[in-house]
């Protein structure tokens, strides 16, 4: 089923429910308040009979005296006397007689009574009184009077029939405006849908889903499937460039290797040839290592293992440590490579013969390492760029290209970030602190000269 046929489903059978609930509620009321009703007439009609018994017994046994309507149907009336034999009938009894158990009954204690009977075909309610012991041949005996409860039942069908028709009636209507409604709202999902059919069919990444003209969900709904579509593009084009880059990087050392190869199939081997190879074959591995340390930082999963960043930092080929004891949660060999190729990028970039430092210290929630040369650091325009791919500064450089480009993947695979600044450059982490650990940050550590400790 659709959702507008759900949806249409849905909301006649909650209006039809809602409607036979209420019209429950009102027959109860109806029913209730019909029959109060009833009751009240034959009490009044009693209380008239027993003072006309009192006050004009004549007038009993004058036809037609005891005969009134209650409703649509005549009232039926039954005089007896003390002794609980008939005195007068109404006409509309005809040839039928009440039962007198009820009359019997309000002789012998003085009070009206109700009581509810079949009779023939008929179901009645009756209503006995007594009447007062004054004067006539009815003095001190009752009066019953009785209507059948059709006229009631019969408003109750009625109201039934009603309810019933209104309930279908207001589902109906109920329905129809749901179509109506749900054709409007589900027209722009019917836009989407075809849209993102064409996209499927072309895998054109740069096509969109038609702009929302509504700021509802379903607008939302595109706002953000298009800004999903942009990311995957811009993805799909950083993924082309990176393959594109890639391809070229190892065109160079594959070109030359077949070079020299070609060379040592014509000429043999010379000790330079053998060399140049050695040095090709290095490149060549040096670049593929770094591809795959690229593309398994980025396809990773966050590491959830206790790392103390200063013991990572005092394993980095540097020439000086600063390290204040902080633990993160991550990869050990990941940071080590990642922090190694800081600095080697330092060395290569850094002054001649100048000292490279590694300092790591706690800053609040968050662990600080960051690697210093003695230079004065990339140039401002330069310190977002030295972290793209293949980017080499100062005109080009023997290295990969690659190497701060996993030093930022390593890091927000970390949860952190990886920038450069006037200082150097630096990984920012989030600090990982156990629950019986305080807030205090530890003294730091004194200047470490030299390699690490335990280092050959």
């Amino acid at each position: 089923m659709s959702l507008r046929l759900r949806s249409i489903l849905a909301a006649a059978l909650a209006t039809m429910l809602a409607l036979v609930v209420l019209g429950f509620a009102v027959d109860v009321l109806v029913a209730r308040h019909l029959h109060r009703e009833l009751d009240h007439t034959l009490r009044l009609r009693a209380v008239q009979v027993a003072q006309l018994a009192a006050s004009a017994p004549a007038l009993l046994s004058t036809p037609g005296s005891l005969d009134s309507e209650i409703g649509a149907t005549q009232s039926m009336v039954q005089v007896v006397d003390r002794r609980n034999r008939i005195v007068a009938r109404s006409l509309s009894l005809g040839g039928r007689v009440l039962p007198t158990g009820i009359s019997e009954a309000a002789i012998v204690d003085g009070k009206g009574r109700f009581h509810t009977i079949e009779l023939g075909s008929d179901r009645l309610r009756l209503y006995a009184a007594p009447i007062a012991d004054v004067s006539g041949p009815a003095a001190g005996g009752a009066v019953v009077v009785a209507a059948p409860t059709s006229d009631v039942g019969d408003t109750i069908a009625t109201l039934h029939e009603f309810t019933l028709l209104a309930a279908l009636a207001v589902a109906i209507a109920g329905a129809l405006g749901t179509a109506l409604l749900m054709r409007g709202a589900l027209r722009p999902l019917a836009r989407l849908d075809r849209a993102a059919a064409e996209i499927g069919r072309t895998a054109d990444p740069t096509l969109r889903l038609p702009g929302p003209h509504r700021a509802d969900e379903v607008g939302r709904l595109a706002t953000t499937l298009n800004a999903m579509l942009a990311s995957l593009e811009r993805a799909r084009e950083a993924e082309r460039r990176f393959v594109a880059d890639a391809s070229h990087e190892l065109r160079t050392p594959l070109t030359a290797l077949r070079g020299n190869v070609d060379q040592l199939a014509r000429h043999g081997a010379t000790p330079a040839l053998v060399a140049d190879l050695q040095v090709d074959a290095a490149r060549l591995a040096r670049l593929v290592d770094d591809l795959l340390a690229l593309s398994r930082e980025e396809a990773s999963s966050a590491p959830e293992t206790e790392v103390r960043l200063d013991d990572v930092a005092r394993a980095a080929p540097a020439d000086a440590w600063t390290a204040e004891p902080v633990t993160v949660l991550g990869d050990r060999a990941a940071l080590e490579r990642a922090v190694a190729n800081l600095v080697e990028n330092a060395r290569r970039y850094g002054p001649a013969g100048g000292r490279v430092q590694v300092a790591v210290a706690p800053r609040g929630e968050r662990a600080v390492l960051t690697v210093t040369d003695e230079g004065a650091g990339p140039a401002p325009e330069d310190r977002e760029r030295v972290f793209e791919r293949f980017w080499r500064g100062g005109g080009g450089g023997d290295g990969s290209g690659l190497g701060l480009a996993i030093v930022r993947a390593t890091a927000e695979r970390h949860g952190g970030r990886a920038y450069a600044d006037e200082r150097g450059f630096t990984i920012e982490l989030p600090a990982f602190r156990k629950a019986s650990e305080t807030m205090g940050t530890p003294p730091g550590e004194a200047l470490e000269e030299g390699p690490p400790k335990g280092t050959p």
